[in-house]
């Protein structure tokens, strides 16, 4: 099974069998040495910036992004 395919099987599961295994998901992350942290972030921080670049159209100006994230807090 790909991750598409996992990511849309896991989506149909109740909400508390997500939630349980996202935390398991994230507690596994934990085990990553710091080395892995800043490659996994760089890798992420290299693929949003290429799809950014190849659709400049999905891009949000940064102030509208802290103003529905401030809404949200509220």
């Amino acid at each position: 099974m790909n991750l598409p395919e996992l990511e849309t099987e896991a989506l149909k599961l109740p909400v508390a069998e997500r939630a349980r295994l996202a935390e398991t998901l994230l507690e596994s992350l934990d085990e990553l040495s710091e080395e892995d942290h800043r490659r996994l972030w760089t890798e992420e921080a290299t693929r949003r910036d290429a799809e950014l670049d190849a659709d400049p159209s999905r891009g949000r100006p940064a102030e509208d992004v802290f103003r529905d994230a401030r809404a949200r807090l509220r």
